[in-house]
């Protein structure tokens, strides 16, 4: 989306749409998903992630979406549409970094809260929806946090992880343990580099 370009913080900021670059990256996911036989389409309620999720079901007719504010974006509160630069001057961007664990936006929530409403509803969303694959469009930090839990990673190092925006990661919820079985997969859309552009 365009806020990126403008270093600002969206977050859960209405009416943020996706730039044509984001739309081209959306429409190569779903294309991508087109064969994977979903059965269900859960998005987070923002327009951008509702967009992406809408590429998806132009491949699944039958399907509706269906909106899952628990897998929503992070609520930064006062730090909702700030210029980056200028937080990144604030003590609170350390820890953000660093023990994010411990940080709670100001007017916000903290990242242990949403990892745990966002891990929730993916528990729900499995005991639901038992037997079939399902795609929930969700946000870069919300879906590094979910990972992060599966993987049995502490939340201070789930910022070593990176989600590319339409990327897929795959999370197997069987009845059995977890398994992670794919991580910010980008083939869809980004071209494989040569190996004289890998060594550049």
């Amino acid at each position: 989306n365009d806020w990126v370009r403008t270093g600002r913080l969206a977050g859960c900021t209405a009416g943020v749409l996706l730039n044509d670059e984001g739309l081209q990256q959306a429409r190569a996911l779903g294309e991508r998903l087109a064969a994977a036989n979903l059965q269900a389409v859960y998005s987070s309620p923002l327009e951008r992630a509702v967009e992406t999720a809408g590429e998806i079901l132009r491949h699944y007719a039958g399907l509706d979406l269906r909106i899952e504010e628990a897998v929503g974006e992070v609520r930064f509160g006062d730090w909702t549409g700030q210029k980056l630069r200028r937080l990144r001057r604030r003590r609170l961007w350390e820890g953000v970094q660093n023990v994010p664990s411990r940080v709670r936006f100001p007017g916000g929530e903290s990242f242990r809260e949403m990892q745990f409403r966002a891990v929730g509803a993916l528990e729900e969303i499995a005991r639901r929806r038992p037997d079939g694959p399902v795609a929930v469009v969700s946000h870069s930090d919300v879906i590094k946090a979910m990972v992060a839990h599966y993987a049995g990673m502490p939340l201070d190092l789930f910022q070593r992880l990176i989600i590319s925006p339409a990327s897929i990661s795959v999370i197997g919820l069987s009845r059995g343990r977890p398994h992670i079985i794919r991580v910010n997969d980008t083939s869809h859309y980004e071209r494989p580099r040569d190996e004289g552009e890998a060594r550049e």
